[in-house]
C-alpha cells in the first residue's frame, strides 16, 4: 500500500499565476465576458491529477478483436438493465418517431454509462484544467473544453466544483463534453433546463436531437450482416472511415447482403474479427452517424448490436422494427 501511495503523486491546487493559465483567463474573461475575479476564484479551486494525464495518456492497450470487444458489452447483465431502462423509459422513447433510433439510443446509454451506473467520478472541473495546463498534447482542445465548461455551468446553474464526469470531462447517462453539450442537449422535459445527469427525458430526446443534427435518418435501416465472394479486400478502400461505397457498388464488388434501399444509398464495408474468421458487414447512413458519437466502427456495431438485444426482449408492439432494418 505504501509503494502504491508513492506511486501516485497527490493532486496540487492549479497555480494560477502560471504563464499559460494567466492567458487563459485573459482570454476567457475578455471573450466570454465572464468577471476576471469569479473565474480566478474558480480555477485556484481545481486541483492537477497526474491520474487524470495517465489515463489518458497511457499507452494503448492491447487490441481488442471484435468478438471480445462485444462481449464487454452484450453481457446479459447488460441486457437485462436494458431491457428495465426500455420499459420504464419506453415513452421518452417512443416519443423519438423510429424505433431504429429508440434502439440506437438505448445502446448508447448502455454502451457509455451502463444505463446510468458508471458515469465517472472525476470533477470536470479538475479534469478540463489538468488537460488544459498539465497535456500539451491536446492542450488547446481542452482549454477551448472548459471554457465551454464554464459557459455551460452558468446556463444551466450548474455547480462546476461538484460536477463529477469522466478523467476527458465527458458529463452524464450520456457522456457528452461541454460543447455538446451546449450544442445538442435538449430540455425533454419542459422544466427549463438541460439535465444529462438526472434527466432521463433530456439524455433520451438530447441524444436523439445530436443523432439526427448528424444525420440520421427515419426509417432506413443501420448496418446488416454481408458475404462476400471471395477474401480479396484489395478493392475495397478500407484507409478511412466513411460512407465510400453504395449499394450498387458494393454488389458489384461480390458482396452479398439484404436492404431495400436503393442501389445508389451510400454504403461500407465493415470487416469484423469473429472467433473462427473474418466477419463482414454493410454499415449504411445511419451506421456512419453513430460513429459521430465515437469513430469507431466497434463501437458502433456494438451499439447497434445492444440496442437490437434490448429491443429483441420487449414486446412486439415496443419493438416493432423499422421498415429496411435488417440489422
Amino acid at each position: 500500500m505504501l509503494a502504491l501511495l508513492a506511486a501516485s503523486p497527490p493532486a496540487r491546487a492549479l497555480d494560477i499565476q502560471r504563464p499559460e493559465v494567466r492567458e487563459f483567463i485573459d482570454v476567457t474573461t475578455r471573450d466570454f465576458a465572464i468577471e476576471r475575479a469569479s473565474l480566478e476564484k474558480l480555477l485556484s479551486q481545481a486541483e492537477t491529477k497526474q491520474s487524470i494525464v495517465d489515463a489518458i495518456s497511457k499507452p494503448a492497450e492491447r487490441v481488442v478483436p471484435w468478438y471480445e470487444y462485444r462481449e464487454r458489452f452484450l453481457t446479459d447483465q447488460r441486457i437485462q438493465q436494458g431491457s428495465e431502462f426500455w420499459r420504464t423509459k419506453g415513452k421518452q422513447l417512443a416519443a423519438v418517431g423510429d424505433p431504429a433510433l429508440a434502439a440506437t439510443i438505448a445502446g448508447i446509454v448502455g454502451v457509455e454509462t451502463s444505463y446510468g451506473r458508471l458515469t465517472g467520478r472525476y470533477r470536470i472541473l479538475d479534469a478540463l484544467a489538468t488537460l488544459a495546463f498539465d497535456y500539451p498534447e491536446r492542450g488547446e482542445f481542452f482549454r477551448g473544453q472548459l471554457q465551454q465548461f464554464l459557459l455551460l455551468a452558468q446556463e444551466e446553474a450548474i455547480d462546476p466544483t461538484k460536477a463529477l464526469g469522466s478523467y476527458a470531462g465527458a458529463m452524464g447517462y450520456a457522456q457528452f463534453i461541454p460543447s455538446s453539450y451546449r450544442s445538442f442537449a435538449v430540455d425533454g422535459d419542459d422544466d427549463g433546463k438541460r439535465n444529462l445527469w438526472t434527466s432521463w427525458s433530456d439524455v433520451i430526446a438530447s441524444v436523439a436531437n445530436y443523432l439526427r443534427i448528424h444525420g440520421w435518418h427515419d426509417g432506413e435501416p443501420v448496418v446488416v450482416d454481408a458475404r462476400l465472394e471471395d477474401s480479396d479486400l484489395t478493392r475495397f478502400d478500407r484507409s478511412t472511415l466513411a460512407l465510400n461505397e453504395t449499394v450498387a457498388s458494393l454488389r458489384a464488388k461480390g458482396v452479398a447482403f439484404e436492404t431495400t434501399l436503393a442501389p445508389d444509398a451510400p454504403a461500407l464495408l465493415i470487416v469484423l474479427q469473429g472467433r473462427e474468421g473474418p466477419l463482414y458487414r454493410v454499415g449504411f447512413n445511419n451506421f456512419f452517424v453513430i460513429t459521430r458519437y465515437n469513430r469507431s466502427t466497434m463501437y458502433a456495431n456494438a451499439v447497434h448490436d445492444l440496442g437490437e438485444a434490448v429491443r429483441s426482449t420487449l414486446p412486439v408492439a415496443a419493438a416493432a422494427p423499422t421498415r429496411g432494418d435488417r440489422g
